[in-house]
């Protein structure tokens, strides 16, 4: 059976008034009472049986054994107050693992990480694309971005960015011999799908078009790869809003009407509510709330 340990706060006023020689100093250094100090070391000498001090006029000195006790003591608590820094120290560097969706890591993220690295450089950031929801008890994930209706219970939830859906296409395709000038002239064209989202009945439909089969042409069951497909010509595809942002702002995509749809569904920053304060964690949070308003 192990042996029980002085009490804490016992040796925390025993170490101080050692090192001062004073009960007045180390209460001052520890923000409590000089009866406090007095009633702690008392409460030490009683635990232990020993003497630590001896009381004289105006001075106050360590008895052998309170002289033979005091360098561990003191060990023990740099030892503590090292090991505390260095723990503090690494929530503010070391490794921040991010859970993603595949499509908004290769979409969004990726593209955009270079600026948290280069304003933290002491955060190392490991990207982890997955459909799946994250365990935080299980999976050693910091932080997640997830798509949904942001309904998490226990977690800790902070709306990045809305979302809508619009037609996308490389301008190439806008050059060739079939002509894309109005919604109806898409059944001249190879409608392209995201296989978690299929709203072009429902795009259809709000640009007056009846006579065009919404579920023609390829599927593609990663909205990344649904957006290169678009940049290839190979059609025209219904995309969100944030993965389509960057293709369309360097030209590689345009809209070919202006026509967009709102849906439920947003991208949200989850993660526990015992750590969503960690520096490392609250960083990288503010960073992607930063860059999403950037968007807007």
């Amino acid at each position: 059976m192990a042996q029980r340990l002085p009490p804490l706060n016992a040796l925390r006023a025993f170490e101080a008034a050692a090192r001062h020689l004073s009960f007045t100093k180390a209460a001052e250094e520890l923000y409590v009472t000089q009866s406090a100090i007095s009633h702690q070391v008392k409460l030490l000498e009683d635990y232990l049986g020993i003497k630590l001090f001896r009381r004289l006029n105006r001075a106050l000195v360590l008895t052998d054994e309170g002289q033979l006790y005091l360098p561990p003591v003191m060990r023990v608590f740099d030892q503590l107050h090292e090991a505390t820094k260095r723990l503090t120290e690494n929530e503010a560097r070391g490794r921040l693992t991010v859970s993603v969706l595949p499509s908004f890591a290769a979409r969004w993220l990726v593209p955009r990480l270079g600026q948290f690295i280069k304003t933290y450089p002491e955060l190392d950031v490991r990207v982890a694309p997955s459909l799946e929801l994250v365990d935080f008890a299980r999976d050693d994930v910091d932080l997640g971005i997830r798509y949904g209706r942001g309904r998490y219970p226990g977690l800790r939830v902070d709306r990045l960015m809305t979302e809508d859906v619009f037609p996308v296409c490389s301008p190439e395709l806008l050059k060739g011999d079939q002509p894309l000038q109005q919604p109806q002239d898409l059944k001249h064209h190879v409608l392209m799908h995201d296989d978690e989202h299929g709203e072009w009945g429902t795009w259809l439909l709000s640009a007056g078009v009846k006579d065009i089969d919404p579920t023609r042409g390829p599927t593609f069951t990663d909205s990344s790869m649904l957006i290169q497909a678009a940049v290839a010509g190979q059609g025209v595809a219904l995309a969100r809003g944030a993965l389509a942002a960057d293709d369309l702002a360097s030209g590689a995509l345009v809209r070919p009407f202006t026509l967009s749809l709102p849906v439920e569904y947003a991208y949200y920053i989850v993660c526990p509510e015992e750590t969503a304060d960690r520096p490392k964690v609250a960083a990288f949070r503010e960073w992607l709330l930063q860059e999403a308003r950037g968007q807007e």
